[in-house]
């Protein structure tokens, strides 16, 4: 039987073969034209590396206005980071860059995109690197921001008749303040303070070196300064550094009267402002305030320096929450770290002024811990009668002068 051959089979294939060609080829041409070649970004001939060796080894005036921090402070932050291996050099960035990288964000604003570009890595890299510096001054912050081991009287009290023998036992002053935040819609009341700005309030405390003793972030704008303090003292995790017997902080009228806290008198006089002109204070209580405030001044100072010195603070970019306080103790970190090791640091000179009145501070808001916040009225009326033991014995001694 003879078969007769299939041509229109072969025909078949042969005509699909092509228009596969055809496709493939029509699909080139399209790539070829869509194709645009790739052009590296990150082109500058200064490296990362050599910007913070050329400005190390350029002005001193350029170190400090860039980093915020004279050149051997900032060497030996560097040091210090190393060291304690809180920071270590990668493979791609040394701890000089991280640590500039961080000082130029927090004390010019600056967004990651333009930090990425100065120093010529990628922005993962940069938002990684930043995230890691901050934690590691976080860390550093557990050894640095702790009251003094010293239980002598401060020279600034000792040696100034207006606060000794009165306030010999004080230890350092508490406050408030408020640090600009960023929060999803959603949350934007609770974070709204009553000047209508969306804020954290964090309460710090301070010696009178101008250092902090500690800090407590985490609650929003809203919040006043006396449920901030109660909840910063009452959880055991948060190690508040108690005054020794018989010591105590300076507190505005907004805090609770009770023993280790002494605060101004109410309804009288209070802030330096309120004497300026030669309008002297009238009767013990109002002498008593007045030179109450020009020693808790020291904490309104400190809050001064700290927001100068980093302007992220009067506008937190769009972090999340957790990274926001993290920014915010990392700042007060550094600003203890210049304290320890500058004594003639600009800012501190420039806000080392007793009775300076400070912009935007000065706000009065009317398991078992090892501590408790003892709120009864028998501590309540000791501390009040304690205060007013130390208003009469002001007024009796500058009716002698």
């Amino acid at each position: 039987m003879n078969v007769e051959p299939n041509y229109y089979s072969s025909s078949s294939s042969s005509d699909e073969e092509e228009d596969d060609d055809i496709f493939f080829l029509l699909m080139f041409v399209e790539k070829k034209n869509n194709y645009i070649p790739k052009e590296p970004q990150r082109i500058s001939m200064l490296t990362g590396d050599a910007f913070i060796k050329e400005i190390l080894n350029g002005n001193p005036r350029t170190c400090y206005e860039l980093f915020r921090m004279d050149r051997p402070t900032f060497t030996s932050l560097c040091n210090y980071l190393r060291t304690h291996k809180f920071l270590t050099n990668s493979r791609w960035i040394t701890v000089e860059e991280e640590v500039g990288m961080f000082l130029l964000i927090m004390g010019h604003n600056v967004r990651i995109r333009v930090i990425a570009d100065r120093f010529q890595h990628s922005t993962e890299t940069m938002d990684r690197q930043f995230k890691e510096t901050v934690r590691a001054i976080c860390r550093l912050g557990k050894f640095i921001i702790r009251p003094s081991q010293s239980n002598e009287v401060h020279p600034r009290i000792a040696n100034n008749t207006k606060f000794f023998p009165y306030f010999k036992k004080c230890i350092g002053a508490i406050d408030g303040t408020y640090i600009s935040a960023w929060a999803p819609k959603s949350k934007l009341v609770s974070y709204r303070n009553r000047k209508a700005t969306i804020t954290h309030n964090i309460m710090c405390a301070c010696d009178f070196d101008m250092k902090f003793t500690f800090v407590y972030t985490g609650w929003e704008g809203t919040a006043n300064d006396s449920r901030v303090f109660l909840d910063a003292l009452q959880r055991p995790k948060n190690n508040f550094p108690w005054p020794s017997s018989g010591g105590y902080y300076l507190v505005d009228s907004g805090y609770p009267c009770t023993l280790g806290f002494l605060p101004s008198y109410r309804t009288k006089r209070y802030h330096l402002r309120d004497f300026r002109g030669g309008d002297h204070p009238e009767g013990a209580k109002e002498l008593f305030n007045s030179r109450h405030s020009s020693l808790r001044n020291v904490i309104e100072r400190c809050f001064g320096v700290l927001k100068t010195r980093f302007p992220v603070l009067k506008m937190m970019p769009r972090y999340k929450p957790c990274r926001q306080g993290n920014v915010m103790r990392a700042c007060c970190t550094i600003h203890n770290f210049i304290r320890m090791a500058t004594r003639n640091d600009r800012l501190f000179t420039q806000f080392n002024i007793d009775n300076l009145t400070v912009e935007g501070e000065g706000r009065d808001n009317s398991g078992e811990p090892l501590h408790t916040v003892d709120l009864t009225d028998q501590a309540t009326e000791a501390m009040a009668a304690y205060r007013d033991q130390i208003a009469g014995l002001m007024l009796a001694n500058n009716r002698h002068h």
